[in-house]
């Protein structure tokens, strides 16, 4: 790792069932949703005790990220009078101070106070539908782009709430965390 930026992990969010099922319009379920301090990481299956521990077919987005600066652009596209609870995205480790998209399909390291877990980075956590309905109107569109990173554990370790670092071996701009990146498909 060539790279390092100094981070704030601000949330964790472990969960152990899907809360948003169906159209909006149903409702979500009511399920239990965790906040600790410190979080633990098994390599190749996810956070213990989250929805995506061990499932096969969420291997590669076993642990989401969320860079706090996406949400906070959100409120600010929408003229919201204040920034919604960033855990209604749902995103397993909320962070300040990195840009996330570069990550994607590199490995990179989190360091905290409470060790240190490697991820190798995967597809955008794109938003869903229900971020209409859970944050505010028009939610859901101003978060495309900008949703958050999809990654794969590939060591094990614990990661704590505070400030930590980020090891990437490729440069990230961290003034660009909260910027759109808008993939245009090219025509055959």
């Amino acid at each position: 790792m060539t790279h390092e930026y100094p981070l704030e992990v601000v949330h964790l969010l472990v969960s152990p069932e899907h809360a948003y099922f169906g159209r909006p319009r149903e409702g979500a379920a009511d399920v239990p949703t965790h906040t600790p301090d410190v979080v633990e990481v098994v390599a190749g299956q996810g956070i213990r005790g989250d929805r995506f521990f061990g499932k096969a077919a969420h291997m590669d987005a076993a642990v989401t990220f969320l860079a706090l600066e996406a949400w906070e652009a959100v409120a600010r596209d929408l003229e919201l009078a204040a920034v919604p609870d960033p855990l209604l995205a749902r995103r397993n480790v909320v962070v300040r101070g990195v840009e996330l998209d570069p990550l994607r399909g590199h490995d990179f390291e989190v360091v905290t106070a409470a060790g240190s877990v490697t991820f190798h980075g995967g597809r955008p956590a794109n938003p869903c539908a229900w971020m209409d309905r859970v944050a505010a109107p028009g939610a859901h569109r101003a978060l495309r782009g900008r949703g958050g990173l999809r990654c794969t554990p590939t060591t094990g370790g614990r990661i704590a709430l505070g400030a930590g670092v980020l090891r990437s071996p490729v440069p990230l701009d961290p003034a660009r965390a909260g910027e759109p990146v808008l993939r245009r498909h090219p025509l055959p």
